[in-house]
Formats: structure tokens, sequence, C-alpha cells
């Protein structure tokens, strides 16, 4: 049955966010994607207004045509891209959230939802990429950067690459039913969504610390980019200033400005704790030098290598990952607070 590009435009205006005109069309991965993402975080749902002709189009080719789509290869597309790895690394900061208390989190979790996140988009449309390759770069770079919240950004560049790499058309298979289509999206939806529901739900107060644990950390992902890190921090604080835009100064009795201000404090609280309990680790005084941090470790790093504990390895291996966390934290500049005016 035809598709009506009408429909399309009015399943747009009402469900776009939720991918109800992607459904409609076919398009399984583009309504997941949509269903998860929430229409792109608004701007690729809006986009999409003047894409949603061609969309149909592609929607009503017939049998034939479609038979072709095996074959040959696509072209190279930077949107894509860029959608692939920031898809990848948001699935990946969600299973952070939501994962990483799983045994062999950062070999197995972490670079499986990276991947997958990566491949929903490269599905989107006509065109997917080869599923294992895909799967391949992202488990192998994943031991490179083990144990370390920063692993999500190679493994989305590096399984996005290779996703790209090995672009192709998608065959011609029937799609089924609507309703076996709903059930894989629903499970598919509940696969993503579920792990997470359940930490925020049964483990409130250390989901919400991990969640601001994960956002410092991806926010100090940019200290040696100056310019990145300024323009993260302005698109994470967009809402407040539009709002800001819209009202005026709300000095700092606004509600909804409140809340951004809690949320940055917590941040900062968050990562001025860790400061603390480094600087305990390594038996320092909070404000010691450079200087002295570095003297510190090299000195506890002689003391507690494995190497030289063989009659207490794992007394010695705990000690010596905590000195190495310590340091790595200490290591980084402390941020100043964000400028709220």
């Amino acid at each position: 049955m035809a598709k009506g590009l009408l429909v399309t435009y009015a399943l747009w205006a009402f469900g776009g966010p939720v991918g109800l005109h992607h459904l409609y069309l076919g398009r399984d991965s583009h309504a997941l994607l949509w269903m998860l993402t929430l229409g792109g975080g608004g701007l690729g749902w809006l986009w999409e207004f003047w894409k949603l002709p061609s969309f149909v189009a592609q929607a009503n080719r017939i049998q034939g045509q479609k038979q072709k789509l095996g074959e040959g290869r696509p072209s190279l597309s930077l949107l894509r891209f860029a959608g692939q790895m920031i898809v990848g690394i948001y699935f990946g900061l969600v299973a952070l959230i939501g994962l990483s208390s799983m045994a062999n989190f950062y070999i197995v979790g972490l670079p499986l939802a990276v991947g997958l996140g990566v491949l929903l988009v490269a599905a989107v449309g006509n065109q997917t990429s080869d599923f294992k390759k895909t799967l391949g770069a992202a488990f192998l770079i994943s031991p490179v950067f083990y144990g370390r919240p920063i692993a999500i950004l190679p493994i989305s560049l590096a399984a996005s690459i290779t996703a790209q790499k090995h672009r192709l058309y998608k065959a011609s298979v029937e799609s089924g039913t609507i309703s076996v289509r709903l059930y894989h999206l629903g499970l598919a939806y509940l696969a993503f969504t579920g792990p997470l529901a359940y930490s925020v739900l049964y483990n409130t107060a250390a989901t919400l610390s991990y969640m601001a644990e994960t956002l410092g950390s991806f926010l100090s992902w940019f200290s040696f980019f100056p310019l990145l890190g300024r323009l993260t921090e302005s698109v994470f604080l967009l809402p407040c200033r539009i709002w800001w835009l819209l009202v005026g100064d709300p000095g700092f009795n606004t509600r909804q400005f409140q809340e951004w201000e809690k949320l940055y404090e917590f941040v900062d609280s968050f990562q001025d704790e860790k400061r603390r309990l480094a600087y305990q680790v390594l038996g320092l005084p909070e404000g010691a030098t450079n200087e002295e941090i570095h003297r510190r470790y090299y000195d506890l790093v002689k003391v507690w290598h494995p190497d030289h504990n063989r009659h207490q390895i794992e007394k010695a291996q705990r000690h010596f990952l905590e000195i190495q966390a310590a340091y790595e934290v200490l290591s980084q500049p402390k941020k100043p607070r964000a400028s709220w005016g």
C-alpha cells in the first residue's frame, strides 16, 4: 500500500519526536532512534520537515527497485558519521549510569552499548553496516582505556570509522506485520531503558551521584581543549540561557535558574570530594603542590607495586590501583566554577 505524504506530515507533527512517521514508513531503525533520543533532542525532528517527501518516495519504491539496494555502496556522509559518534557516546553514558556495576563492564558492557548505538545510526534509512566488524572495532579498543569513562570517546570513534568504512545498502527483506515490528521495537526499547529505570528506582542516591560523576568526567575530557570545553558547557547551559533571554535577568531567585545552579554545584562538590579522597589516599594535606604530589606518588608506587609485594599481592594490587586513581584525579587541573553571568 502506497504511503501518503499528508499522513506522514500529520504523524510527524503529532508523534514525530517518538518516531511515529518513521514507523508508518517502515523505517524501524529510525523510529527506534527517535524513541530513544526524543527526535534527536528535537533538532533532528525539526530538520526532517524538509526530508519527509524523500522519505515517502523511498518507501514507495517498487519491489524491483528495492532488490537492487543490496548492490553498490552508499556515498560517505559526514552527517551520518557525526550522528554515529554522538549516539555512540550517548549509549555509552547511559550504560555507565545503568550497568557499570556488572562484572567486566568495561570489557563487555561498554563496548557493546557504544557499538550498538553506532550501528543503530548506521541502519537508518536504506543503509546499514557490517555488524561484526563494527562491534569488533569497539571491543578491540575498550581494553586500552579499561576502567576509565573516557573510553566512550575512542570506542565510539573507532566503531563509527569502521561502520563508515563498511557501509552498504540494505538488501530487500520483508518487514513483517505491524504487531511483530512493534514487538521488536518494544524489546529494544526495554533493553535500553530497563537497566537505567531499575537503577533510578531502586538505587536513586547512587544513580544521582554516578550521573554527576559521569557528567563531571565527560566535561573533564575537554580539559586539554579549552575551546571544546567551553562549547560543551555552553550547550549544557543552553536551556538556562534561553530562559534568561526570554524572561530577562533572573537573578538567583528564579526556580529554573536555581535548579541548573544546583546541578552544577552538585557536580562541582562531587569533584571536590574526589580530590579530598585523593589527598587522603596519598597521605597529603589539601592544597599540596604538584611537586609534593608527584614525589609522594612515586614513593607510594615503589612501596605498593605488586612486584615488590609477592607475599600480599591482592592487598598490594588494591592499594596500587587506589594510588593510581588518586594521582590521576590530582594531576588534572581543578576547573574554575562555571560563570553564570
